[in-house]
């Protein structure tokens, strides 16, 4: 029996599952692993689309330069926006939909600070000499 199955009572809940349920329980999943956190599942979306956009790509290059050397890994390079399909795909089922919204919006905000730093350094190396 889930504490869900109760209601709203955690103490209904404890009092109704054995102690072997209970210990199994907090060997499965530890104390601060709140799920059902109305901030659980933006933060991970999120964080796992500012992981998604940083590891992908670098990965990618790194691999295809490995792989096939540095002119074909370039000529290469631009089929890794194919993988933008995943975040995508994932806002289309409604199971997965809030999930891929956080890390579309975790891709999105990502790429937005990158560029934005990338050229606000420019345009301070450029004007420092005047």
């Amino acid at each position: 029996m889930h504490p869900e199955d109760v209601g709203d009572d955690p103490t209904a809940a404890d009092a109704s599952r054995s102690p072997e349920e209970a210990a199994a329980e907090s060997r499965i999943r530890p104390d601060w692993f709140h799920r059902e956190h109305p901030v659980f599942l933006p933060l991970a979306g999120f964080f796992t689309g500012m992981l998604y956009i940083i590891l992908i790509p670098g990965s990618y290059a790194a691999v295809l330069k490995a792989l096939v050397g540095y002119q074909r890994a370039e000529q290469l390079f631009p089929f890794v926006l194919l993988t933008l399909i995943v975040p995508i795909g994932l806002v289309v089922p409604h199971r997965t939909r809030k999930f891929g919204k956080f890390m579309l919006l975790g891709v999105v905000s990502t790429v937005v600070v990158v560029a934005g730093v990338g050229l606000g350094v420019l345009w301070f190396l450029l004007n420092r000499d005047g």
